[in-house]
């Protein structure tokens, strides 16, 4: 038998729909795997291991070796640079990196302080900008940087906009398209080529029919 192959993907949104693309794929995924709270499922019908893990790390299992193959959002593997190759655009998860700040004029023309959870984004962009800032770092409620006058402006991801909307925000700059992507080990690609292949080809088939 061949060897298992280790998946390392984040729960939440990304899961699910990445779920969907395997099975799609004709991956057989039972039922349960969905609503586990493992942490790690195995799944011994594909001899497959699936490592359920926080969005931002991902790309460092799959870096450091634990896990063949990721599926991790562009926008983190933006942020941290990881040495892993990106093979396959599954073009799910649709979303966008932006530069945000309040709506009723409060904030001034030129930010000064931004505050975002991707600190290497945000000063990548604002150099490319011309422009200089002080990046704050935070791992959650981003929005509330301009609000309680923290930061003049924020980088954050952007769905809907729902969120900006309901706490006084309004889109000023948009950043880049993200989507998730499927990310592999550089050694594992050599030594599980045929493996890794066939699911790239199969994930690309059902994308390229999306």
């Amino acid at each position: 038998m061949s060897e298992v192959l280790t998946i390392a993907m984040p729960k939440g949104r990304i899961f699910e729909e990445a779920a969907d693309l395997l099975r799609k794929a004709n991956f057989q995924l039972p039922q349960e795997f969905d609503d586990s709270r493992k942490l790690i499922v195995d799944v011994p019908e594909e001899n497959i291991r699936f490592i359920l893990a926080k969005p931002m790390d991902v790309a460092t299992y799959v870096e450091y070796g634990v896990a063949d193959l990721g599926i991790a959002g562009k926008d983190v593997l933006l942020e941290e640079e990881r040495d892993v190759y990106e093979v396959l655009d599954l073009k799910i998860s649709k979303c966008h990196l932006a530069v945000a700040g309040l709506a009723n004029g409060q904030a001034s023309e030129v930010a000064k302080k931004v505050a975002t959870k991707y600190p290497n984004v945000a000063s990548t962009y604002f150099r490319q900008q011309g422009e200089q800032v002080e990046i704050i770092p935070l791992n959650g409620s981003i929005e509330l940087g301009p609000i309680i006058g923290l930061a003049d402006r924020i980088v954050d991801i952007v769905s809907t906009g729902r969120t900006l909307i309901e706490n006084g925000l309004v889109e000023l700059e948009h950043i880049e398209d993200i989507t998730s992507r499927l990310i592999v080990n550089p050694v594992s690609y050599r030594l599980k080529d045929e493996r890794i292949d066939d699911m790239v080809n199969r994930l690309t088939t059902v994308v390229e029919n999306m």
